[in-house]
């Protein structure tokens, strides 16, 4: 049994087998046309009368779309087909008839995420699927022929790893557990035994968030280091990004021809990232059409605005030690600010990792843990990273669904994940 694709790459001189869904369908007289799909494209075949019996052509021509279907028949190439080429069926046979399928082109969004189960069939959607897991598959290449390792850190968690108001409360056997905002805390004791290590699994916020990139679950990359600064930690984290990206023009090019994503303006971001300052952008943000002053957050109108004038990513670092959470290394020549860094995305996408040096020191840590009102019982395993051989590190998060929402263009996160859970949904 052939893929389409295959069909459309290699078009065979013999008789040949299909099955899809059928995409489109129409009737005309003694012709049938329908197009056919499969996961890897779309063909468009031809059922005549002097083919098949007028019963079976009759079944054929009354089919709905998405029906399930096998076809036989000859290829032949003819430009006015979709794809360039055709099927001269000879016979068929049918797996499902549908009565009616219930999505079409003109839903609303509400009914569209209602019934995202039966949309993700679409050719956008089936693009959006395809780049995504190029996206997932690039990261963990990367960072294995980095010499990372893949590790696995627990979801339910007991501990908060940046404040307690975002979390999701679980029970737990007469107890309580809290489903994990992120793995950092975990990642970093791996590094005391393998040095290297990363992990690609859900975080979730509690936030009460409605805006265009926020979800309440959503993918997390997540990367640890050893003997590593922050300057360090951007150097890999360009490498993987430009490693992404080029691995999605290479692989995806029809998808995001599909998609509509200008592809030029995908490449600029192969160029060097800019690396600036937080106060060298607050001192700039007027010229941006965003005045901020220093000690502002950068929130998604904040960095959408800045980031529309851009057209490759930035680096945002050394951040107000005010604005960021208790574990981030001070700067030693100005411990009010911090060695972190935020990567902002190009073309108005805003912020699509946060990353930096982790503090290394047990006293400094405790003083920041105090300022913060967190007690040290609780975090007693992580407070031992940093009595037995402690080490200088630095580690970064990346949001995957982010990220896709840049790389591919859309207008918001929830068409950049297959079934988003957000502040209003929880279906499908």
């Amino acid at each position: 049994m052939f893929s389409i694709q295959d069909i459309l790459e290699n078009p065979p001189s013999d008789e040949v087998a299909l099955r899809g869904w059928v995409y489109r369908i129409r009737s005309s007289g003694k012709l049938s046309f329908m197009v056919l799909r499969d996961a890897t494209n779309i063909i468009q075949c031809v059922a005549r009368k002097e083919d098949i019996a007028e019963e079976k052509f009759k079944e054929f021509s009354s089919l709905t779309i998405e029906s399930s279907i096998s076809v036989t028949g000859k290829v032949s190439k003819d430009e006015r087909a979709p794809t360039g080429y055709e099927l001269r069926i000879t016979d068929f046979h049918i797996f499902q008839r549908n009565d009616s399928f219930p999505v079409s082109k003109d839903i609303s969004e509400d009914f569209e995420l209602d019934n995202r189960h039966l949309w993700i069939r679409s050719r956008e959607f089936n693009a959006i699927l395809k780049i995504r897991s190029t996206v997932f598959t690039a990261f963990r290449e990367f960072l294995l022929k980095e010499g990372f390792y893949d590790v696995q850190p627990p979801l339910m968690v007991s501990t908060a790893t940046e404040g307690g108001a975002t979390l999701f409360k679980v029970p737990f056997f007469g107890d309580e557990a809290y489903l994990t905002q992120s793995s950092q805390f975990y990642l970093e004791t791996f590094i005391f035994s393998l040095e290297k290590v990363f992990t690609v699994s859900p975080s979730f916020r509690a936030e009460k968030s409605r805006t265009w990139r926020h979800l309440t679950e959503y993918w997390h990359a997540e990367g640890e280091m050893a003997w590593i600064n922050n300057e360090g930690m951007m150097d890999v984290e360009e490498k993987l990004i430009h490693y992404i990206i080029s691995s999605v023009i290479e692989k995806n090019e029809a998808e995001l021809h599909i998609l509509n994503r200008d592809i030029d303006a995908l490449k600029e971001s192969l160029k060097p990232f800019t690396r600036m300052r937080y106060s060298d952008l607050i001192k700039n943000s007027a010229s941006y059409g965003m005045p901020l002053k220093y000690g502002d957050d950068l929130g998604a109108d904040e960095e959408r605005q800045i980031m529309s004038n851009f057209k490759t990513p930035i680096f945002v670092t050394h951040f107000p030690a005010s604005l960021k959470t208790f574990y981030h290394q001070p700067d030693p020549s100005n411990p009010k600010e911090i060695l972190c860094h935020d990567l902002l995305a190009p073309e108005g996408y805003g912020e699509v990792l946060g990353g930096g040096e982790r503090i290394w020191d047990l006293n400094l840590l405790l003083e920041r843990m105090k300022e913060s009102g967190l007690k040290e019982e609780d975090y007693y395993w992580y407070l031992d990273l940093r009595k037995y051989g402690s080490i200088p590190h630095s580690g970064f998060g990346l949001g995957l669904d982010r990220l896709c929402l840049w790389i591919m263009h859309l207008d918001k996160i929830t068409n950049a994940i297959p079934y988003p859970r957000t502040i209003r949904r929880l279906k499908p």
